[in-house]
């Protein structure tokens, strides 16, 4: 029985998804993703443990249920009823002793007695294992100690001292904290209608912050909805921004989306303004059109300086205004810089022959007298770029 029990764990697992989402609405809106993948490895685990009951080896035990616990944890967070959760495990539990007594025979009896000893003794095994870490998940997500986070999360964005956080929260803030400030794309699965796209959208939020927690192996302080947010990370000295970068890489991966950041390091009383320096890197960031990653406050200088309120801003835009009427001479220009100069990654980035390339890069440096390719003007033409992008199109001449 045990034998047959393993060999046949795919296709009884295949079975069990066809029936979850069948009979049970709140598996329905799960997304396709989460059954295929968190889900189909639960129930497969679940088959061979009762195959490994069955044979008579330990099992059933906490270290043996950890994965089935750390499921119905992850199910607390995403709202789905704990009633369900103990009616999928009947659903497949009731389709294993159908597979292991569907040939038996009246003399097997005993042995068909023994089976439902074992199944009993799994069963009660499980529910009581599943119903223990889902209340116990509910229970942080909803009780005082995530309260007392939220009271710090609060206390630390409003610039308060340490001494005042603690006095308020009655937790000693860390010296620092990484700061974040995240933009998370769409998961696909959130494009669903009905619960499936909240479902998702929880999901994806579960394990970027699984992520950032694994960091430091402290909790982060989150404030974080589908599209993004902010995240404080307790930290002891100054990261190496190497790692971070792999962090939110991570992140992404974990999360399947797209993940742009930007981060400083801050003081308590200095996290507003680390948020504030990040939103606008990241309002940079997306102006001028770069792809996701982490970026800090240094890798768009350029852009934050001239992106503040200045007399030279007209003057540098000015530089571009003979362009202005002529759109594709301005995308050229714009694509060369960000292909390094490039002339056959810019052909093929804008479906050009590099003959086409070059001749307007002469035309382009005609009129307006600067050219991408003089390293003098380099400089200027960034910032006039940039000074652009501040302040909108200008009319010509």
């Amino acid at each position: 029985m045990a034998a047959r029990l393993r060999a046949g764990a795919p296709r009884l697992t295949r079975e069990v998804l066809e029936r979850l989402p069948a009979e049970l609405p709140a598996y329905a809106a799960l997304p396709a993703e989460e059954l295929a993948g968190d889900i189909a490895e639960i129930v497969q685990h679940t088959v061979r443990l009762f195959a490994d009951v069955v044979e008579g080896r330990p099992g059933a035990g906490d270290p043996d249920l950890a994965p089935q616990c750390a499921s119905a944890a992850q199910r607390a967070e995403e709202g789905v009823p704990l009633d369900a959760i103990l009616t999928a495990y009947q659903i497949g539990i009731e389709m294993c002793w159908r597979e292991m007594t569907d040939q038996a025979r009246p003399e097997e009896l005993a042995d068909v007695l023994a089976l439902f000893a074992d199944l009993l003794g799994i069963q009660r095994a499980i529910v009581a294992g599943v119903a223990s870490a889902y209340l116990e998940a509910r229970r942080l997500l909803d009780g005082p100690e995530q309260s007392g986070r939220h009271a710090l999360f609060a206390a630390l964005l409003a610039g308060e001292s340490a001494d005042t956080v603690a006095g308020r929260t009655g937790v000693r803030p860390a010296a620092h904290y990484l700061v974040l400030t995240l933009v998370l794309a769409a998961h696909p699965d959130e494009a669903r209608l009905g619960p499936c796209a909240a479902i998702a959208a929880r999901r994806k939020l579960r394990r970027v912050r699984q992520a950032l927690d694994g960091f430091t192996g402290r909790s982060a302080l989150t404030a974080l909805d589908p599209g993004g947010g902010t995240a404080l990370l307790p930290m002891d000295a100054a990261p190496d921004w190497s790692d971070v970068r792999a962090l939110i890489a991570r992140a992404a991966d974990a999360a399947d989306t797209a993940i742009t950041a930007s981060a400083a390091l801050a003081e308590p009383t200095g996290i507003p303004d680390a948020v504030d320096r990040n939103t606008e890197v990241l309002r940079l960031i997306r102006d001028t059109g770069r792809g996701p990653g982490l970026y800090l406050l240094t890798d768009v200088l350029l852009d934050y300086q001239l992106s503040r309120p200045s007399a030279a801003l007209a003057g540098l835009a000015g530089l571009l205004a003979p362009l202005e009427g002529r759109p594709e001479l301005l995308l050229t220009l714009e694509t060369y810089l960000a292909h390094g100069r490039d002339r056959r990654a810019t052909s093929g980035a804008l479906h050009l022959h590099p003959n086409t390339v070059d001749y307007r890069i002469r035309r382009l440096t005609g009129l307006i007298g600067l050219s991408p390719n003089r390293a003098e003007d380099l400089h200027r033409l960034n910032a006039a770029l940039v000074a652009r992008r501040t302040l909108g199109p200008r009319p010509p001449g």
